[in-house]
C-alpha cells in the first residue's frame, strides 16, 4: 500500500502515521511511503508489485506519467465530484459554497492531466441543507469505496472521455478562503460556513477578536454589512443570518446564549 510519509499532528506535532498506513500495519500489510516520486526506485517499487491496477483516493501527490503505467491495467482515482465539474484538490468544499445542488462520485482512469481522464464509472448523490463538508465527504467515501469495487471488475470496459463543456476548478482551499466577507448575500454566507466545517471554520473578527462561526441559519433582516441587528443575528450584503454556534479564539465552541453571556452585544456592533 502506499501512502505520504507520517507527519506532525495534534498539538504536541507528534508524528502520525496516516489512516492508511495504521490500517496497513494492523493487517500486517507493506507500506510504502515515498516523499515523493522523483527517484526512479520508488517508480521501480511499484513495478515490482506487479500490481493489475493501481487505486488513488486523495493522495495529495501528483503523480508522475511513469507511475501511472507502473500496473497491468493503469491508476483508477476515486474523485469526490461529477467530472468535469469540479476537478482539482476541493471538490466538496467548492460544490458547497457554489451552492450546488448535487455531487458525487467519478471513477476516472489518471492521465497526466489535472483530472482529465476518460470516466468508467459515475454516481450521483443529493446534496442535502444541512450537509456540510464532514457529512458530505463521509457520504462520498462510502459510495466510493463502493463504486470502485464495482469499478474493478469492469475495467477492461473502455471509459468515456470528459467533455471540455462544464469543466471547473476546485482550487486548493486557503485560510483567506475562510474569512467571512459580509459584504456577500446571506445565502453565500451560510453556505461558506457549512463548506468550512469541521476544519477550518469559517473566521471573522467582532472588535479585534478572532472568532469562527461554526453553524448559522439564513433570516430576514436588513442593515450594514457585518453589522449586529440583535443577539447574534448579523446584517450581510444581502439578507442576515442567526449565528447559532461560535468559538472564541482558544476557546471551545458554544451556542448562542451561552456566547452573549460572556461577550454581551448590542445592535450597532459590527463583524470585521
Amino acid at each position: 500500500m502506499l501512502t505520504q510519509p507520517d507527519r506532525p499532528s495534534g498539538r504536541g506535532l507528534r508524528s502520525t502515521a496516516s489512516p492508511v498506513k495504521q490500517l496497513a500495519s494492523a493487517r500486517s500489510l507493506p507500506v510504502f511511503q515515498p516523499a515523493s516520486f522523483t527517484a526512479d526506485a520508488d517508480i521501480e517499487k511499484v513495478r515490482a508489485a506487479k500490481a493489475d491496477a493501481l487505486v488513488v483516493a486523495a493522495y495529495g501527490l501528483l503523480l508522475p506519467p511513469a507511475l501511472l503505467d507502473a500496473a497491468t491495467l493503469g491508476a483508477w482515482n476515486i474523485h469526490a465530484s461529477l467530472l468535469p465539474r469540479w476537478r482539482g484538490a476541493a471538490p466538496i468544499q467548492r460544490a458547497l459554497l457554489a451552492g450546488d445542488g448535487e455531487t458525487g462520485i467519478s471513477i476516472m482512469r489518471m492521465d497526466a492531466g489535472l483530472d482529465t481522464g476518460p470516466v468508467l464509472l459515475q454516481e450521483k448523490i443529493p446534496i442535502e441543507t444541512g450537509d456540510d463538508a464532514g457529512t458530505l465527504h463521509d457520504k462520498l467515501a462510502t459510495l466510493g469505496a463502493r463504486l470502485m469495487v464495482a469499478a474493478l471488475e469492469r475495467i477492461p470496459d473502455d471509459p468515456r472521455p470528459q467533455p471540455d463543456e462544464g469543466a471547473t476548478y476546485a482550487r486548493k482551499l486557503t485560510r483567506e478562503d475562510a474569512q467571512i466577507d459580509w459584504q456577500r448575500p446571506a445565502a453565500e454566507i451560510e453556505r461558506a460556513v457549512r463548506a468550512f466545517r469541521p476544519s477550518p471554520g469559517a473566521a471573522t473578527r467582532l472588535g479585534g477578536e478572532a472568532l469562527k462561526i461554526w453553524r448559522a441559519r439564513v433570516v430576514d433582516g436588513r442593515g450594514a454589512p457585518g453589522e449586529v441587528l440583535s443577539g447574534l443575528v448579523v446584517a450581510c450584503g444581502e439578507g442576515a443570518i442567526a449565528i447559532d454556534e461560535i468559538q472564541r479564539a482558544g476557546g471551545r465552541r458554544v451556542a448562542t446564549a451561552e456566547f452573549l453571556r460572556g461577550r454581551p452585544l448590542q445592535p450597532g456592533d459590527r463583524f470585521a
